[in-house]
């Protein structure tokens, strides 16, 4: 390993400080080096807080130390823009960084090269594409989104050991999975902009589809999407009352909507039958970068076939439930995945396929 790669990999840590807190924007890390010594460091840490390269200045001043003359490693191409915060050249243009190393460019075609155009006009010395694999698989939903408009889909299934989602559907739906696969389920939510789900799984389980356990303020909580074309979402179930997170209902045609939470909306996508393009192109619209496909069978099977679904995780139970309830096949070979992990989480097993 180079010592440039050593301090992009300490740049690509420090990015991940932000996790489930930074949402639409992407995790960035940054390190100011001289003279071979990494100096200060800097992460983007939450919506609205200081961007990696201006957290990495202000820890500098902080301990007393010039920024004139030093080296930036940053996982992505700083941005030339007003948003939330001011332009990151700017401030490394006031810091009087003399280099910056860059992992990944900025994927937006709108602003992709701007930063270094403007860095590079005001005598900053520049290079781009170190580690840019590993930079861009951290943001792996903005770069999707960036460049497709549309969310980067995952879908998580679970089942018993023989396959079943659920027992008999004349009796209560229990959980199976252990406790720190749901507590895995629930870092996957926090890691999503928007939860899906079928009708029948919220008239079956009534779901609140919330993150619980990661931290992810100030940032909003994930949209709860339901497709229901014929409006069978019952009026007392937790999405339609709680508050907690927004609704959305996908819908063939409009409904009645007067007594409607402030927190529900409904959209309607005419027809017999919804296009999974079409609902994710909605999303997208919304600016949603990260959607997690949590069930039930329909609709991971909708989803399968559209061959829209980026990415799955499967997580097979040591427990068996009462036969009568349906069935899925985790193997993701006939979608044409690849089985990319799979390790013993408490008992049971977890694969991810892409």
């Amino acid at each position: 390993m180079t010592e440039g790669e050593q301090y992009m990999r300490r740049a690509i840590q420090l990015a991940e400080r932000g996790r489930h807190r930074v949402m639409p924007n992407p995790l960035v890390g940054c390190v100011l080096v001289r003279d071979g010594e990494i100096v200060a460091e800097g992460w983007h840490d939450h919506l609205g807080g200081l961007h990696a390269e201006q957290m990495a200045i202000a820890d500098a001043e902080s301990k007393g130390i010039s920024t004139r003359g030093s080296t930036a490693y940053v996982t992505l191409e700083p941005c030339n823009h007003f948003g939330r915060t001011p332009p990151c050249t700017e401030s490394l243009l006031w810091a009087g960084v003399e280099k910056i190393v860059i992992g990944a460019m900025d994927p937006n075609p709108t602003v992709r090269g701007g930063g270094c155009a403007s860095l590079d006009k005001n005598g900053v010395e520049i290079s781009h594409g170190l580690l840019a694999e590993e930079c861009e698989r951290q943001m792996a939903e903005f770069i999707h989104w960036c460049k497709w408009r549309r969310p980067l889909v995952t879908l998580k299934a679970s089942t018993d050991m023989e396959g079943r989602v659920d027992g008999p559907q004349d009796q209560p739906s229990s959980r199976f999975s252990s406790e720190e696969a749901m507590s895995r389920a629930h870092q996957m939510r926090a890691d999503s902009m928007a939860i899906l789900v079928g009708v029948g799984t919220i008239i079956r389980d009534d779901p609140s589809l919330t993150v619980r356990g990661p931290i992810i303020s100030p940032r909003e909580p994930p949209v709860r999407v339901v497709l229901d074309p014929k409006n069978r979402t019952p009026p007392r179930s937790v999405v339609m009352l709680d508050g907690q997170a927004p609704t959305l209902l996908v819908q063939s045609s409009k409904f009645d909507d007067s007594s409607d939470g402030d927190h529900v909306r409904r959209v309607v996508i005419p027809g017999p039958k919804m296009e999974v393009l079409t609902i994710l192109e909605m999303l997208g619209d919304m600016g949603i970068q990260a959607l997690l496909v949590e069930g039930g069978v329909e609709t991971w099977r909708i989803f399968l076939d559209s061959d829209l679904v980026d990415r799955v995780r499967t997580c097979t139970s040591s427990v068996t439930l009462e036969s009568g309830g349906k069935k899925f096949d985790t193997d993701m070979t006939g979608y044409g995945m690849i089985k990319v992990s799979e390790e013993e989480v408490d008992g049971d097993t977890v694969c991810w396929w892409e």
